[in-house]
């Protein structure tokens, strides 16, 4: 049985559904799935059409967001890792001890109804009150954990200091803490073992490295009328959004698809949070525009609709003036690989990207990246040869990496194509399900031996 605390929104929502739906394809496996939901934001954060062809057992938060305080509500919505002001998930490490137990409570009857105590194996992703629940209805269960990298986030900014507002941060550590050392297993992306393993005190033995994977029948180089797709995206069916305002808020006419013609168009696809380091982005193509040897346009996709920390994408393009930065909003992963087809270069300037799984999409679609050199892009990226590493944070090199990668097409070429073999031979779903099938198996056999990290080498 898998779980997951969260409504689909994000990454990890993904990586939950391939990994279910890959290990339910493989032979003698019956895989069942817990899992928020909210059946007011459309089918996208919809648990019953998101995790669709999977054994679903859905945990509707669309009740509790009809209440004054949702967090408060039977089955409360779930918290989040992030301190967004005005978000109605607020950050865990400011909850209360009767606030942890009303989600415990929730998600112990879902795990009770669902059958968690019958299941050989826990599958959990996130630590989240969802590992306490397991422990409270299927404590004879072993639970493997899956680490995602936003719960490490809040565990960094704890040790960093915790802001005022985060009055129960410390019983929020040691809760994450205590639930770690009770996994058998803690799954991290590649390039984080040592890092989780200094954040939740536990021998780097207890962990295995493996990687996020990729659909090849889904995210492939196909031949696209890229003038047609960014028009319907930008134009004709527009989702990027200003601050307060729905999808759609933002719009645009089709002088802006006709300046994009011809010209390289550089993509970014991720949530608009701090980590995520737009800014950096936004400053270092500002920067980068004049020594540009061609008029390149950076498209930004992504961003759930409401959800942002620090300064908002639209408030930064028009401090810097940027015409050429566009908002083309939150795509679902289906819709993701024309986005890359009509695009040129991918660019995540994450300052502490957990995987990169766009990265990898990316790269299976035959688009070169150019991404911080930390952690998961560190790990997938080689640079020079499959795409370009910058120093975290460093503006001037990410400016230089931004001007190399338009100016220089023929490389860019070279580096895609590079990419695009190298990924095929280690990071499709099949492969991934498969390495993650092993470490199931020997954590529901009591005394099976540690399987250590599944070594994973730059493409």
């Amino acid at each position: 049985m898998s779980g997951t605390l969260f409504f689909p929104r994000g990454g990890s929502a993904y990586v939950a559904r391939a990994l279910a739906r890959g290990l339910a394809r493989r032979e003698g496996i019956d895989v069942s799935l817990v899992a928020g939901s909210r059946r007011d934001l459309g089918e996208l954060s919809d648990a019953r059409s998101f995790y669709s062809g999977i054994d679903l057992h859905e945990v509707d938060f669309t009740p509790a967001l009809r209440t004054a305080d949702p967090m408060a509500a039977a089955t409360p919505l779930q918290p989040s890792y992030e301190d967004r002001p005005g978000a109605r998930d607020r950050v865990f490490a400011a909850l209360d001890d009767h606030a942890y137990e009303r989600q415990v409570a929730a998600w112990a009857d879902a795990l009770h109804r669902a059958g968690a105590a019958r299941a050989d194996v826990l599958h959990l992703h996130h630590l989240t009150p969802l590992n306490a629940a397991a422990q409270r209805v299927a404590g004879a269960v072993p639970v493997v954990g899956h680490l995602h990298g936003t719960e490490l986030l809040m565990l960094e900014a704890i040790a960093r200091g915790a802001p005022a507002a985060w009055t129960h941060a410390q019983a929020w550590r040691r809760r994450l803490l205590g639930w770690a050392s009770r996994c058998e297993r803690l799954i991290v992306a590649p390039g984080n073992s040592e890092r989780a393993a200094g954040l939740l005190d536990l021998p780097l033995k207890r962990f295995v490295s493996l990687p996020n994977g990729f659909d090849p029948l889904l995210f492939r180089r196909m031949n696209v009328d890229r003038d047609a797709i960014w028009r319907r995206v930008l134009v004709d069916e527009p989702r990027g959004w200003h601050p307060g305002g729905d999808a759609g808020s933002v719009r645009y006419d089709a002088t802006v698809v006709d300046r994009m013609a011809g010209g390289p168009v550089l993509l970014f696809a991720g949530r608009f949070t701090e980590v995520k380091r737009l800014p950096l982005l936004l400053e270092a193509f500002a920067a980068a525009r004049p020594r540009m040897s061609a008029r390149a346009t950076l498209v930004l996709v992504g961003g759930h609709p409401g959800e942002w920390e620090g300064e908002h994408p639209a408030d930064a393009i028009a401090r810097l003036g940027l015409t050429d930065v566009l908002l083309a909003g939150w795509h679902d992963q289906s819709e993701l690989p024309e986005l890359l087809a009509a695009s040129d270069v991918l660019v995540l300037p994450s300052e502490r990207e957990s995987f990169g799984q766009v990265i990898v999409e990316a790269m299976a679609c035959g688009v070169a990246p150019v991404a911080a050199a930390s952690l998961g892009p560190a790990q997938i990226i080689c640079d020079g040869r499959t795409g370009w590493l910058f120093g975290v944070d460093d503006h001037a090199a990410l400016t230089d990496a931004l001007v190399d990668a338009v100016n220089r097409p023929a490389e860019r070429a070279r580096r895609a194509a590079l990419a695009e073999h190298a990924i095929l031979e280690r990071y499709t779903w099949q492969a991934v399900s498969g390495r993650l099938e092993r470490v199931l198996i020997e954590a529901a056999q009591p005394g099976a031996p540690s399987p250590g990290r599944v070594p994973i080498s730059r493409v």
